[in-house]
């Protein structure tokens, strides 16, 4: 098996090198993981495909939910000798990672896709078009180091396509946006393009949207399992249950996820100018630079407000990122504080337990 056509490269490669010499394991193999199950594995070497978990001292110094593998990952594993298994030693350094809030009130991270060159953030031209989420996409998309592409399906049956793709790019400045059609095959050839020396893309999107019919349209075959969107509404009921990397005939690999009708941004998302330049360059013009855009005189906000220049809708999303982030900045600074006293008070109880000896 190539690796190159798994996206290895001389980046990867040099990791590897240092990987292999700090740790003094010669017999160790570089893999990608494609398929993740309840800390099972499948690993793709050059060797073949092996079904992977991590070795115990891999498991004792992980912590969180990134210090695990993820899909996109590349590792070094150790064949298990005589059979088609592996073990997971390490993760090589990523090059951008891709993740969100959990769904629900658990503070925890969800990864959703690791080591991606481009993330495809797919929506439908129809009713379930939302401007809101895709602005979410956006920023979690700058925040991962991949470089977003914004995709618009269904144009065949879409009453009027046009709106949708002003309405993206409007939003998407400065990003890519294609709208295609998974029944005629129209600007699919724009999306596979970009897919070839070993890129790696993964499909965002809410459930219905077609990512599933997307990445059949790429592939050429009927790999993925497609269910129609509900008539009532327009909204999708969800095909794709996990998250798989499949290979593509033009030499790249795609990251199918599961359909997310909930985004949540993670803390760490620092790109949120990013997703919103537009505000971004109008505060910058504001006569203040610690305006608030409330009632502060030659504030560039409100007067583009004002003007219709800026959407009311538009901001007030904008806002309301800021305080979920900030929200959830919060709420993990008291979380690794509370981390942080358990863990002297578990070192306090082991001094009590084992005092050291009088001489």
């Amino acid at each position: 098996m190539n690796l190159n056509e798994y996206g290895w490269n001389q980046f990867h490669q040099e990791n590897m090198d240092m990987l292999v010499e700090e740790l003094k394991a010669e017999n160790y193999v570089a893999g990608r993981v494609t398929l993740e199950h309840k800390r099972m594995y499948r690993v793709m070497t050059a060797a073949g495909e092996w079904l992977s978990v991590c070795s115990g001292a891999f498991q004792h110094a992980a912590f969180e939910r990134r210090d695990y593998p993820a899909v996109g990952d590349w590792v070094l594993v150790e064949k298990m000798p005589g059979e088609e298994r592996g073990i997971i030693h390490a993760i090589l350094p990523r090059t951008s990672l891709f993740s969100r809030k959990s769904a629900g009130s658990t503070i925890s991270e969800q990864i959703i896709a690791v080591n991606v060159d481009i993330v495809f953030l797919v929506m439908s031209m129809n009713h379930d078009f939302n401007a809101r989420r895709l602005e979410r996409y956006m920023v979690a998309a700058y925040d991962s180091g991949a470089t977003p592409v914004v995709v618009l399906t269904k144009m065949d049956l879409s009453d009027d396509p046009d709106h949708y793709l002003e309405m993206a790019r409007a939003i998407a400045f400065g990003t890519d946006v294609f709208p295609v059609s998974n029944t005629t095959g129209e600007g699919i050839e724009q999306i596979t393009d970009m897919l070839k020396n070993g890129k790696t893309a993964a499909l965002l999107g809410s459930s219905g949207v077609g990512k599933s019919s997307l990445v059949n349209s790429i592939i050429g075959e009927g790999k993925m399992a497609v269910q129609g969107i509900r008539e009532d509404d327009a909204k999708g009921r969800h095909t794709t249950t996990h998250r798989e990397l499949i290979k593509i005939p033009t030499g790249g690999v795609l990251i199918d996820t599961p359909g997310m009708r909930e985004f949540q941004l993670w803390n760490e998302s620092e790109s949120l100018d990013s997703g919103f330049k537009d505000i971004e360059e109008l505060s910058a013009s504001c006569k203040f630079t610690d305006c608030r855009h409330e009632s502060e005189p030659g504030c560039a906000i409100r007067n583009a407000l004002e003007t219709g220049k800026l959407a009311r809708e538009r901001y007030s999303n904008y806002v309301k990122l800021q305080k979920e982030i900030a929200f959830l900045d919060r709420k993990m600074d008291r979380q690794a504080q509370a981390a942080e006293r358990d863990k002297w008070k578990k070192i306090t109880k082991g001094m009590r337990k084992h005092p050291s000896k009088k001489k």
